[in-house]
């Protein structure tokens, strides 16, 4: 239940607002950090958690780490909540097959 660990690291906000940023692209700590109401240092440490979630990875460019959206991580974070669409769309389908039945005063 790898959606498990996702759906936790995404709860608090400010790990979700540097996740949602990694939507733009690929971005070193630096650049994720600007504007969010935390140090630069706590941005790494919610990346870290990201990471151990499965929905971030990494990879070194030069002196410093780049992180992107793990698609992966974020396949199983998807299919975890397909189920839910699809249950949805089944009782959708399953409604629109009825027959339909006359109201009072319809012919």
């Amino acid at each position: 239940m790898a959606y498990q660990n996702s759906l936790a690291a995404l709860a608090d906000p400010t790990r979700r607002a540097v996740f949602e940023r990694l939507a733009d692209g690929p971005q070193p700590v630096g650049r994720l950090a600007r504007g969010l109401p935390v140090s630069r240092p706590a941005v790494s440490q919610h990346l870290k958690v990201l990471k151990e979630a499965g929905l971030v990875r990494d990879r070194a460019e030069g002196t410093r780490r780049v992180y992107a959206i793990d698609p992966e991580g974020l396949g199983a974070l998807r299919r975890y909540f397909d189920q839910f669409w699809d249950q949805a769309l089944a009782a959708f389908a399953a409604e629109a097959e009825k027959d339909p039945q006359p109201q009072a005063g319809e012919d």
